[in-house]
């Protein structure tokens, strides 16, 4: 059964981190230098005493060279995915919120429900090496910086690129943009 509630979520992850970093017979602080993230952050993910943001996620899951979902791990073999109900991650803004559509990875692709708020922006942090990134516009209109490149998204258009560089979402519209959007990890 998948968490559901913000503490379980919480808590799932940080048991998850801390069986992902035993396993590796990796300490706090090798596995703070290998993510960039403290120390401390990372103590206090694994004991489920602080929710982390989603730059925080995404730094621990390319640190590892994991698939983001890896951090959600849980087991079912069904699973329905309803959108604005389950998992949700917050942006560091709050202009921007992620529902994985399913909390796994399946042959290293994860797919993803995304809302950006209007007149907003939203730049991720570089995901892993060799990762691929599909946006299709469910609602709305975007605008996608792909390295110094522009690229206008209208309603059920689609774009791929390589994630590991610099992109930014932008919703210059007075809309909510919802995204449906595909990670191919290379790893």
């Amino acid at each position: 059964m998948e968490p559901n509630t913000p503490n379980q979520i919480v808590t799932q992850i940080g048991l998850t981190l801390k069986k992902l970093r035993k396993d590796r017979q990796l300490n706090l602080q090798e596995l703070a230098e290998l993510t960039g993230v403290s120390k401390l952050t990372l103590g206090n993910i694994e004991r489920g005493e602080t929710n982390p943001t989603l730059g925080v996620l995404w730094k621990i899951s390319t640190g590892l060279s994991l698939p983001l979902m890896s951090l959600f791990s849980t087991a079912s073999n069904v699973t329905l995915s309803q959108a604005g109900k389950g998992l949700r991650i917050v942006g560091e803004q709050k202009n921007w919120v992620i529902e994985p559509i399913f909390q796994t990875t399946i042959n290293g692709v994860e797919m993803y429900r995304a809302y950006l708020q209007p007149s907003s922006i939203y730049q991720p942090e570089k995901h892993h090496s060799d990762t691929t990134e599909i946006v299709s516009v469910m609602t709305g209109t975007i605008t996608m910086q792909v390295n110094e490149n522009l690229y206008i998204l209208n309603q059920y258009d689609s774009i791929n690129f390589k994630a590991d560089g610099i992109h930014t979402y932008i919703n210059n519209s007075d809309s909510i943009a919802v995204l449906h959007i595909v990670l191919k990890y290379g790893i």
